[in-house]
């Protein structure tokens, strides 16, 4: 399932209880990512995501640059039995062409 950048920010500003996933490396994180956002890079997903999220049940957005990488992220996600994962549509390139902020870690 594919969510849009308008909908992961609605969800951001009404707080809704969802996690928002960057599957994108470290390195491409701390230059920038959605605040809030959790970066377990794609490679690692098999290792973390279990440990992270507990609850199967748990609304999770996912996302990298173009929305190639969380498209494969999704899909592991729902063979690991993940109900509720979405991939935002084009990735940051949308978030950022609707002009959203991006945290960066200096």
């Amino acid at each position: 399932a594919e969510i849009e950048a308008e909908e992961v920010m609605d969800a951001i500003n009404k707080e809704k209880d969802v996690v928002i996933l960057d599957v994108r490396t470290e390195h491409e994180y701390s230059r920038g990512h959605i605040a809030g956002s959790l970066n377990i890079p794609i490679e690692k997903l098999p290792s973390l995501v279990p440990k992270t999220f507990k609850d199967k049940d748990r609304e999770i957005y996912v996302y990298c640059l173009s929305g190639s990488r969380s498209t494969l992220a999704v899909s592991e996600m729902l063979q690991m039995g993940y109900k509720k994962v979405f991939n935002l549509r084009s990735g940051l390139l949308s978030w950022r062409s609707n002009g959203y902020p991006l945290s960066i870690i200096d």
